[in-house]
């Protein structure tokens, strides 16, 4: 049977995530050969080539949980891959801003947080914020020194060439059709020809399967057999560029809502110079429905039937009403803004690409926060990755790697 396989992991995605897996495998167990299967002509599509670039600290995170240990070490880790690699990075350090004092506990509990999780933060009156940003307003902020921004679709690119130069095989243009997992592995059809492909698609041959496809990874879950317990909702993550970037020298964060796994329209100064301001996060009508005009009715049903979907909009219908209401004025997004930078207009924001964020959702509606790694027989499946996990990508890569080899064993 070994000579029936094609590989012994092989691993669905070629984002960051999938990318990763691949390197940390290589590395772990040199020898074990890999397959990547990515349905783009290129790494990186969605959402690792569609965020903010952020190399995000770890202070939001619940102390413990997987997001908060993989984003703090993940952040050291990745500045230390783009020196390495040489690809552009910066540590800029960052603003966290409470225009409130309605805001100032929960300003407070994350500086309490940020020391549990050993972030080193420093406290801010109205005068230290012009300090950082002149043009900032705010009744209090932390600063967060170990926070940057670079090029993670750059990150995936040369994660993709060094895994390649150790024998990892990245098939682009290759969309999983059919999964069929046997005692003694799995097998995969994919949409496009290749070897022994008979008109059907490429087969490869696998002892272990790796699902990272992340806007995709509960309809990857069902193809093997398996039942998430989940489903992804995409909710898309509106940008503009600041035409007049002078004016934030850095990056400058609102204080989050707890209730909610997104961070709030936010002003970052990219690796390149340009200020992104955003995003702002409401339901996309296709899992990579990057403007209103995409629609993809299976995909749009697949997201209404899934009862988490509607209990979401009824507990949060408030939240979510302000979202699309930015979202379609243009005004009330710069004016959204204008709490933390009263000088912006409306003529200064540009529109840019949108991103999706794959959100996994429970049956009752509740948003799941944590990462989310799961295992069935020869398989493991990445069912919720979001922000952070580009940040925390070469710890995840590890963790998911180590749960492959364990398959192998």
């Amino acid at each position: 049977m070994t000579a029936a396989y094609d590989c012994d992991v092989l691993v669905i995605g070629g984002g960051i995530i999938g990318l990763s897996t691949a390197y940390a495998l290589t590395r772990a167990a040199p020898g074990t050969s890999v397959v990547v299967l990515e349905k783009e002509s290129g790494p990186a599509r969605h959402q690792t080539g569609r965020n903010s670039g952020v190399i995000h600290s770890g202070i939001y995170y619940r102390p413990g949980s997987l997001k908060a240990r993989f984003a703090v070490r993940g952040a050291a880790e990745m500045v230390k891959f783009c020196a390495e690699y040489g690809i552009p990075y910066e540590v800029t350090g960052k603003l966290i801003v409470a225009t409130g004092r309605e805001e100032l506990p929960r300003l407070h509990a994350l500086v309490q947080r940020g020391r549990e999780n050993g972030i080193p933060v420093r406290e801010l009156g109205p005068a230290q914020i012009s300090e950082y940003e002149p043009q900032v307003q705010g009744v209090a902020a932390i600063h967060v020194g170990t926070t940057g921004v670079c090029d993670f679709g750059a990150v995936a690119a040369q994660l993709a060439e060094t895994s390649g130069a150790s024998g990892t095989e990245v098939l682009y243009g290759e969309q999983v059709r059919a999964v069929d997992r046997r005692p003694w592995g799995v097998a995969v059809r994919t949409s496009s020809g290749g070897p022994r492909a008979e008109g059907r698609g490429r087969i490869v041959r696998a002892r272990v399967l790796v699902n990272c496809a992340g806007l995709h990874c509960d309809e990857v879950a069902r193809l093997t057999g398996d039942e998430p317990g989940m489903r992804i909702v995409p909710f898309r993550g509106e940008y503009y560029e600041l035409s007049r970037p002078e004016l934030v020298r850095g990056l400058v964060y609102p204080v989050p809502d707890p209730a909610f796994p997104f961070l709030g329209v936010h002003l970052t100064r990219g690796i390149e110079g340009a200020v992104h301001v955003g995003p702002n996060a409401v339901p996309a009508l296709a899992r990579e429905g990057y403007g209103w005009s995409t629609l993809h009715p299976r995909e749009l049903a697949a997201t209404l039937s899934w009862p988490g979907s509607w209990r979401i909009a009824r507990r949060h219908w408030r939240y979510g009403a302000g979202e699309l209401h930015r979202s379609l004025s243009k005004r009330a997004f710069a004016e959204a803004v204008q709490r933390l930078l009263p000088a912006v207009t409306e003529d200064d924001l540009r529109p840019v690409a949108a991103g999706v964020r794959a959100q996994a959702v429970l049956r009752d509606g509740t948003l799941v926060d944590d990462f989310l790694i799961k295992e069935a027989p020869r398989t493991v499946h990445v069912l919720n990755a979001p922000s952070p996990a580009a940040t925390a990508s070469l710890p995840i890569g590890r963790e998911v790697a180590r749960r492959a080899l364990a398959h192998l064993a």
